[in-house]
């Protein structure tokens, strides 16, 4: 509306030239934008003059901005029919059918006007600002380019065609050509300098593409006014965000709330405490989150933003089901809510719902075309259930000198969002460097992982491992089943039983050990960084010996990005017969050590992690000793359908066989996504 307004000017100008003097109050009206004094005042004059043409134009002009478009058709419609070649009747009614959004038919009897008149610039200006309200942005641009060159000071064109440069800048940006969409961006400076349209388009522009440096130097530019510097600074602290630097990114938006203070925009407000509280947020302050939402809902009740900021504390603190509930609620008022529409997408995908929310990102992508965010929310979907085969490779040492190496085959192929198919073929080869016994063993398996339930999965996997040690041979069937559940909210589950053959080293094979495991996983998370995680596992072995141990580690998370996690972990283990000359077997081992573990990126496609722990180890009644435990790795994302992962690690952990043990491993790991997309992907966009 506010481009087709801009064309009031051009029609008063021509039709002053033609009125009389009594018309000038209305005239003044209608430049000045005061569109209902204008609508009583041209209505009374027609009281006394009905046929006057300039009156009747005039007063339907009124009456379509102020608000009532079909009745401004209707009127030019008829004064259509009694001066059917009448340019001004005819580009007022073309012009009555974009102020009731009717684009379509407007744009053929534009193209007619501007085929029987192509110098008449209120023409050529029409049909320019009906091509950009059908997103006909290239060929909008070329039309009021002509409309320009009619009336090259007409300040109206020059509005009209900014706020085409930015639509078409904003279709460029979508389709991530963004070259493309900041040169349009800086060309309306020529027109336009340090316009503040403009600098928020672009500040935006290096927010999508990271570029936060440049993003916070253009918000700079834009802040000349008190008001503008806290919108500016609003923006610095989504940068800040961007960057990963929580920290500073609150410190900004304490500074935006401190100064809105001052002000009285109720809207300008709303965004500083929405942006504030995002910082909150992303700074895992969520107990202050929670009290400053309650306090500003009773300042702004049932607003969106205050629903919104609700959802996204439910997702960082993870109750999905407060988010889904809360952009649920979105929906209902705004059916095409971006936020709404997207942010259920994603809290679907946190309570374990994928295919509603695959249906909620298409949802968005139907209403916003090609939004680069609901695409990457596609792709992630589409790259979690996209069929692979990853090579894994490792060679290992240890100081009783057995050398080993190992690869395993996998290919994964999930059949549907709960159905996950899984074939693997594992070879192992082992040699003792001093005895000269060798070994190895292969095993084939096959998997099927069934989900019950959101958040409870069934994996199953069966198959059969045969091993030789010099001459000799034997196949042992294997098994392994696991419930995995999160039976509340920041709680995982697993309960498991496993049978495997022991082939760690050559004497080990020999003996055709078959363990059957029995097994519980438990970990606990909070929202206050410190989490809790045990294992149980009690283990029954075909030389009638049993094993039962106790794991369990008590950790802090320090940072997030990178994530340092710091902890303390202890570790029981006892057997019921004591076999030292075959196997460690103690009837007591305990361990207690602290431990760091990092995670991060060096760039956008290569992430490292790294991990060490040290403590104290006791074997039933002989002295401590210390331990020592570390591992490293480096992981390339080459595309988003291969990647690699290179990693090593030692232990000396006596529990691995024996007490004094020393074990090193190198591996490396390849991973393919064989096809585009999920086999299921075309009956999921249905």
């Amino acid at each position: 509306m506010k481009t087709v307004r801009l064309i009031t000017a051009v029609f008063l100008f021509t039709l002053m030239g033609q009125a009389q003097e009594s018309l000038e109050n209305g005239f003044t009206y209608l430049e000045n934008g005061k569109f209902q004094q204008a609508e009583t005042f041209f209505k009374a004059y027609l009281d006394t003059d009905p046929e006057n043409k300039t009156a009747q134009i005039c007063y339907g002009r009124a009456v379509g901005l102020n608000g009532s478009p079909q009745k401004a058709k209707a009127l030019f419609g008829g004064l259509i029919k009694t001066y059917p070649q009448d340019f001004e009747i005819a580009v007022n009614y073309n012009e009555s059918l974009l102020w009731a959004g009717d684009y379509k038919a407007a744009k053929p009897l534009y193209e007619k006007l501007v085929a029987d008149y192509p110098n008449r610039f209120a023409a050529v200006l029409g049909y320019a600002n009906t091509l950009s309200n059908l997103k006909e942005y290239k060929a909008a641009l070329s039309w009021i380019n002509k409309a320009i060159a009619l009336a090259p000071e007409n300040g109206s064109a020059k509005i009209s065609r900014k706020y085409i440069q930015l639509g078409y800048a904003n279709e460029f940006v979508n389709a991530q050509d963004y070259a493309q969409g900041k040169a349009l961006l800086q060309d309306i400076f020529s027109d336009f300098p340090e316009d503040k349209d403009v600098l928020l388009n672009l500040a935006n522009l290096y927010l999508i593409t990271k570029q936060v440096d440049s993003a916070k130097a253009t918000y700079k530019r834009y802040a000349t006014t008190p008001k503008d510097s806290i919108t500016a600074l609003n923006g610095i602290a989504l940068a800040e965000h961007i960057r990963e630097n929580e920290k500073v990114a609150l410190q900004v938006a304490e500074t935006a709330k401190a100064k809105v203070a001052r002000f009285t925009d109720f809207e300008l407000t709303e965004r500083t405490y929405d942006r504030y509280v995002q910082a909150l947020i992303w700074n895992r302050k969520f107990v202050k989150a929670r009290k400053q939402i309650d306090s500003l809902a009773q300042v702004y009740p049932d607003r969106n933003w205050i629903l919104a900021l609700r959802a996204t504390l439910g997702l960082y603190t993870g109750d999905a089901k407060t988010s889904e509930q809360n952009y649920n609620a979105i929906l209902a008022k705004d059916s095409t809510s971006f936020d709404g529409n997207l942010g259920k997408a994603n809290a679907l995908f946190a309570s374990d719902r994928i295919l509603p929310a695959y249906r909620a990102a298409f949802q968005t992508l139907a209403i916003y075309e090609d939004q680069k965010d609901a695409l990457g929310f596609v792709e992630k979907l589409n790259l979690m259930y996209t069929p692979s085969v990853e090579e894994h490779a490792a060679y290992t040492f240890d100081n009783g000198n057995n050398v080993a190496f190992y690869t395993n085959t996998t290919t994964d192929v999930p059949i549907s969002t709960k159905f996950r198919t899984r074939v693997s073929y594992f070879y192992r080869t082992t040699e003792n460097t001093v005895t000269g016994n060798t070994a190895n063993s292969h095993v084939v398996l096959a998997g099927l992982d069934y989900k019950l339930f959101p958040k409870t999965l069934l994996k199953t996997v069966v198959g059969f491992n045969n091993s030789r040690f010099m001459a000799d041979t034997y196949t042992q069937p294997v098994l392994d089943a696991k419930l995995m559940l999160q039976p509340l909210k920041l709680q995982n589950l697993t309960l498991g039983y496993q049978r495997e053959v022991q082939n760690f080293n050559a004497d080990l094979i020999e003996r055709e050990i078959v363990q059957n495991h029995y097994g519980l996983n438990y970990n606990l998370g909070t929202n206050f960084n410190l989490g809790w995680y045990t294992r149980l596992i009690h283990t029954e072995q075909s030389d009638a010996n049993t094993r039962d141990l106790l794991f369990t580690s008590l950790y802090y998370t320090l940072f997030q990005k990178p994530a340092l996690k710091l902890g303390v972990n202890y570790q029981y283990i006892t057997f019921r017969e004591q076999l030292p000359t075959v196997y460690f077997s103690p009837e007591q081992y305990q361990a207690v050590e602290l431990f760091a573990d990092i995670r991060g990126n060096l760039s956008e496609k290569t992430r490292y992690r790294a991990s060490a722990a040290t403590g104290l180890q006791k074997v039933e009644e002989d002295p401590n000793t210390t331990l020592f435990r570390a591992e490293a790795g480096l992981q390339h994302q080459f595309s988003k359908y291969l990647s690699a992962d290179l990693y090593g690690k030692y232990s000396n952990i006596a529990s691995a066989t024996a007490a004094g043990f020393e074990f090193t491993e190198i591996g490396f790991k390849l991973k393919w996504l064989f096809t585009k997309k999920p086999v299921f992907y075309a009956k999921v966009g249905e």
